[in-house]
């Protein structure tokens, strides 16, 4: 008898709201939640500070990735990402970290696939892990949902370094300019307060809605 109660246990806290039963509506939905964390990445994205020593800017949109995979669980937190690369394409300005001048579909792709490309391709695979383990109750408690966010972050910093090292032809760690110093080591303390931040609300929202329920 206890079977149907634990087949729809939500898995992620937008489960949280009720799935319609009609399938269209159901994925309608879905595609709304992804666009919505998309726009917020963009958003996120819009607090930006340059650094002069970096090519990479100091932004709030890491802080948008682990809250997409969190509150999205795998697949939509990665749909979401990878939405808001491609969409970053045709509207760069409005949408990326970025403030060169242009806005055309050019302008979009060179920076979609410039510098900061490994940190777009991090922002995809760090929505897949958090979300992947928030479908596993990571981000239920404070006890798992801070490593969860940290593992996000982590693999952010990953692509990112390692693209930048790729893309600028410098050592990964070594020598006097590595790609460790220019976009890992400036964001470190920032990051640990935005991956904080996103690690204390998850579990704070379930214990919410669990006792509203």
């Amino acid at each position: 008898m206890t079977a149907p109660s634990v087949l729809h246990q939500p898995r992620t806290l937008i489960d949280l709201i009720p799935r319609p039963a009609d399938r269209t509506m159901a994925i309608t939905r879905d595609i709304a939640f992804v666009v919505g964390f998309a726009c917020l990445t963009a958003a996120a994205a819009q607090i930006r500070f340059n650094l002069s020593f970096t090519p990479v800017p100091l932004s709030g949109q890491t802080f948008a990735v682990l809250l997409a995979g969190t509150t999205l669980g795998f697949r939509r937190g990665i749909a979401s990402q990878a939405l808001y690369w491609v969409a970053g394409i045709f509207m760069p300005i409005a949408w990326y970290a970025d403030d060169s001048s242009g806005s055309s579909i050019s302008q979009g792709w060179n920076i979609a696939t410039g510098t900061t490309f490994g940190y777009f391709m991090g922002f995809v695979a760090a929505a897949a892990v958090v979300g992947y383990l928030a479908e596993r109750g990571q981000d239920r408690e404070f006890a798992t949902s801070l490593p969860a966010m940290l593992a996000g972050s982590a693999v952010i910093y990953v692509f990112g370094a390692a693209w930048l090292a790729y893309d600028l032809n410098i050592p990964l760690a070594a020598g006097d300019t590595n790609a460790i110093e220019l976009g890992v080591t400036p964001f470190l303390i920032g990051d640990l307060i935005k991956l904080a931040i996103a690690g204390v609300l998850a579990p704070v929202a379930w214990k919410f809605a669990n006792s509203r329920r």
